[in-house]
């Protein structure tokens, strides 16, 4: 899914263009990766001072129902971040800057001979690390701190 896809899938659903729609789906096309609705809000606090976690909360329920955005959880918080439609896949996902890499293995082909009988309906799989980038940033803080003491 991207920005346009899901502008013309909202049109076509009935609802209505909003500026607040349109600058949070924006901030998911620019992040390449998953955005909670803390991030969010306060993206948009400049354009919009008032925005409240309702009107955001509404618009990702909203978005997830249209399956625009699919959501995971880091940390205990709720993530979004674009729905992928493109084929069967899974990602990687940086716990630091949630940026997420697709995976085009699927362990569940294996797990299917655990129990022949059970029939499966849908399946999330997910590993969480840190990408190259942030685990060269933890590692420089880590040897800032270790001089400063």
């Amino acid at each position: 899914m991207n920005k346009q896809e899901a502008m013309l899938l909202l049109k076509n659903k009935g609802y209505k263009h909003t500026d607040k729609r349109e600058d949070i789906l924006d901030l998911f096309a620019k992040s390449g990766g998953y955005l909670s609705a803390k991030e969010i809000q306060s993206s948009l606090k400049d354009s919009y001072p008032g925005i409240s976690f309702d009107t955001i909360y509404r618009n990702l329920s909203l978005f997830q129902d249209l399956m625009i955005l699919e959501e995971t959880e880091l940390d205990g918080e709720k993530m979004y971040q674009f729905h992928c439609k493109d084929h069967h896949h899974h990602h990687l996902i940086c716990l630091r800057c949630g940026k997420t890499k697709t995976i085009d293995i699927c362990p569940m082909q294996d797990l299917s001979q655990v129990d022949p009988e059970f029939e499966v309906t849908g399946h999330k799989f997910e590993i969480y690390g840190y990408c190259k980038a942030c685990r060269e940033k933890i590692e420089y803080e880590k040897s800032k701190k270790i001089t400063i003491q």
